[in-house]
């Protein structure tokens, strides 16, 4: 989703946040907005429920008599309701009839937008290296027949990462379709890429539009081939990256699901692809999409929250991006506990742009330009405030800036221009039309965060350094009569050290309703990511070149795919494995080093922590055989349920899976989050000497017989105590539960982090944990 120069990656979000049943026109996506188009939530979809059946039709059949195309989505297979055109009126009195959870408008929900893979196999092997960990049996995992869906923008379906040669049938399981298009172009589905739906449905005349599964937006495509697309040699985006792009899961299967239009991703279209989905048969669902930070709605308003926990409840796992609203705290999304919470990280690949300054002077900048400048420095370099326009009302920092018509054309024609972009009012491509309407024949740009994710500049000379960088530009400027430079073409740098870096605009936790659940869970390569694109996508194709066939892209939608990739490989050699199981399997194999064999850091520097990385970075090896796992049980998520305000007749009505003597705490409460059985721990509110205990189970999946340690990395002031400390598995004990107690020697001044790690000299088994004095919010 991270595009500084192309804002089509980006659907604006349009998510309410109330805590009501119904929800009115206080909605962030107005009535007129969403064409009166509500959602209407009724639960799991029972068959033996005759009851909540017959409701579900009276009230479709009311609404198809006032008008025939009220109706606009019906869901049964995984859950039940269905979505209509309604007056606000009639939405109210809905929320009122039996069996209804919910009743909300329409959300609009945004998208959160090759080597990555060799690098995290890479990172695993130097991770091994130093000490023992668990491993994989089969040193080439493909993920066969496993079924990865994607709720996205589309599909090009003739790209090559999509192509089934050598491919199996079809797996029977799958009882999917490939929709045809209703345009004039045909759209195929073969063995590797098996089903395509789209949702376009008529308007509120009546009118159904020219519907296709086909990706006119070029990010549903970079998703499913970074998730499974076949291995295709000499791919690149213009002959940088160059190698094999592959997916993560190459011998699984896409089914596509089209849920975003170009007017945004509509929650009642993932909703319907949710019910879809679990009907057809998949292992995966992959989501690189959702709210904004600050947006964020409780479940029975939440269409991704709602969908995911019927697939989870069906045997699938669902994996969804963090969001792209970082660095600042508590901007994650996504975080019901039942979905795998992604956030982004670089790979150790950069993008180098160079400088060269008067006197040979070089200075090594970023981002993807093919300009055309010789190498030697002779054109005229001029910054920002000194290429003022004459117009009294521009100010020299808006010059500095470049924003829109600060500059004068007589200083800039013919010279590279330097611009700061720490203002963050204007985007990159506003201050680069401003220097190229001008006459300015380059461009280089201040921003340390850009620096580090690859913006594309196309054909025009350009780069972005880093405001230390800057700093020797702008003396150099300062110190010479007739400064000059040159741009060079951009190189693609392999190795780049240090890698992993947290990704300057993943979103970070704790969460925004509870610090008693850890999120984000994982995290995995999202920065300047190569994989397939629409083959007719001239706005990306640069001057005088054919449209590329691979693109570069960021974002935690780039994340995202990747652990989908590794879910698909997990559950193909342990096919009998819950979602719970195979999102354990990724938490606790996860790696916390990066290549130079220390800590993963953030883009500035500091240590990573939970809030940043979760368990740490996805290992596709590692999660094969993770040696123990812990496995959230439908209870656990229920209990969640009502620590977040369900009572247990709301509760029954959402999960045909509760247990007859089921029951919420009469104390329920976010703290009571903590107990879930989760393979990460969250404790809050801890005060001063006091004793905050949880319990973990886990169960062997590797030895029979095997011993495990507990070993405890805690910080200074924080008591931690494992009771066993020791875990002995036999044949007929499979599943041992330990309890942790934590103690705070004084109260904390700010969150606390550490690990607890199970290891029996095969297989090490880490959780993350956080101790934290507050309950809620940040």
């Amino acid at each position: 989703m991270v595009s500084w120069e192309d804002m089509r990656h980006v659907f604006i979000a349009g998510v309410c946040q109330t805590m009501t049943t119904f929800q009115s026109s206080r909605h962030v996506v107005s009535e007129e907005e969403n064409n009166g188009v509500y959602i209407v939530y009724m639960g799991a979809a029972d068959s033996s429920n005759d009851g909540t059946k017959n409701q579900k039709a009276e009230l479709m059949s009311s609404l198809i008599k006032r008008n025939k195309d009220a109706v606009v989505h019906s869901y049964s297979n995984g859950f039940s309701g269905f979505t209509a055109r309604l007056s606000e009126a009639e939405a109210k009195s809905i929320a009122q009839k039996p069996g209804v959870i919910s009743v909300f408008p329409d959300p609009i929900l945004q998208l959160h937008t090759t080597r990555s893979w060799d690098f995290l196999q890479y990172q695993t092997e130097v991770e091994s290296s130093s000490g023992p960990i668990s491993g994989s049996d089969n040193a080439s995992p493909q993920g066969v027949d496993t079924i990865i869906g994607i709720l996205d923008t589309g599909i090009w379906p003739e790209s090559e990462s999509f192509s089934d040669n050598d491919m199996s049938e079809v797996p029977s399981k799958w009882k999917g379709t490939c929709m045809q298009s209703h345009d004039s172009i045909s759209f195929k589905c073969n063995k590797k890429l098996v089903g395509a739906r789209f949702y376009d449905d008529s308007d509120k005349d009546g009118v159904r539009p020219s519907g296709s599964a086909r990706d006119e937006n070029g990010h549903g495509t970079h998703v499913a081939s970074t998730a499974a697309g076949s291995p295709i040699s000499g791919a690149s985006y213009y002959g940088l990256a160059s190698g094999t792009a592959k997916g993560g899961s190459p011998g699984s299967r896409i089914a596509m699901y089209r849920v975003c239009t170009t007017d945004g991703c509509h929650g009642s279209a993932i909703m319907k692809a949710f019910d879809d989905a679990i009907a057809d048969g998949v292992d995966v669902l992959s989501l690189s999409l959702g709210s904004s930070s600050g947006l964020e709605v409780e479940f029975s308003s939440d269409p991704i929250a709602i969908g995911a926990f019927h697939a989870v409840e069906k045997g699938i796992l669902v994996s969804c991006s963090a969001g792209n609203d970082g660095p600042g705290p508590a901007t994650v999304v996504n975080v019901a506990p039942w979905i795998l919470t992604v956030a982004a990280t670089t790979i150790d690949r950069d993008f180098e742009t160079d400088i060269v300054l008067g006197g040979n002077k070089l200075i090594k900048g970023g981002g993807i330009s093919f300009g055309n400048l010789t190498r030697s420095p002779v054109y005229p370099l001029i910054s920002g405030d000194l290429a003022k326009s004459g117009n009294t009302v521009v100010s020299e920092k808006n010059a500095r800036y470049c924003n829109p018509n600060s500059l004068d054309g007589t200083k800039v024609k013919g010279k590279i221009v330097l611009c700061d972009n720490s203002d963050g009012y204007y985007s990159l491509t506003e201050k680069l039309t401003e220097v190229k309407s001008k006459g300015g024949i380059g461009f280089i740009v201040v921003d340390d965060n850009a620096r580090t994710v690859a913006p594309k500049f196309k054909s025009f000379p350009a780069a972005v350094v880093t405001e230390k960088d800057s700093n020797e530009i702008l003396s150099y400027i300062n110190s010479t009569k007739k400064p000059v430079a040159s741009v060079l073409p951009t190189v693609t740098i392999a190795n780049y050290k240090p890698a992993p870096l947290v990704a300057y605009f993943s979103s970070r936790g704790p969460t925004y309703n509870t610090h008693s659940l850890l999120k984000p869970d994982i995290t995995a390569p999202g920065v300047a990511i190569l994989a397939a694109w629409p083959g007719n996508d001239t706005n990306e194709a640069v001057a005088g070149q054919a449209s590329p066939l691979y693109n570069i892209i960021s974002g935690t939608s780039m994340s995202c795919p990747h652990v989908s990739g590794i879910a698909a490989l997990v559950k193909a050699q342990n096919p009998s494995w819950s979602p719970s199981a195979i999102k354990s399997a990724i938490m606790t194999s996860a790696l916390q080093t990066n290549n130079l064999k220390a800590p993963i850091t953030t883009v500035s520097g500091s240590v990573a922590t939970p809030y940043d990385i979760g368990a740490g970075e996805a290992s596709p090896s590692l999660a094969l055989n993770p040696g123990l796992v812990y496995e959230t049980n439908t209870a656990d998520y229920l209990q969640y349920l009502c620590s977040v305000g369900y009572d247990k007749s709301k509760i029954k009505l959402i999960s045909n899976t509760v247990p007859d003597d089921f029951s919420c705490p009469t104390n329920s409460s976010s703290e009571s989050v903590s107990q879930m059985n989760y393979p990460s721990i969250a404790v809050s509110n801890i005060k001063e000497n006091e004793i905050k205990k949880v319990t973990r189970t886990v169960t062997n999946v590797g030895q029979e017989d095997a011993t495990y340690t507990a070993s405890i990395k805690a910080p200074v002031g924080l008591e931690v105590q494992v009771i066993p400390n020791k875990l002995v598995f036999t044949n007929n004990s499979k599943k041992l539960s330990y309890e942790v107690s934590f103690k705070a020697s004084s109260k904390p001044k700010e969150d606390l982090f550490g690990s607890i790690t199970w290891t029996n000299g095969k297989y090490k088994v880490r959780s993350p944990f956080v101790v934290s004095t507050n309950s809620q919010g940040v």
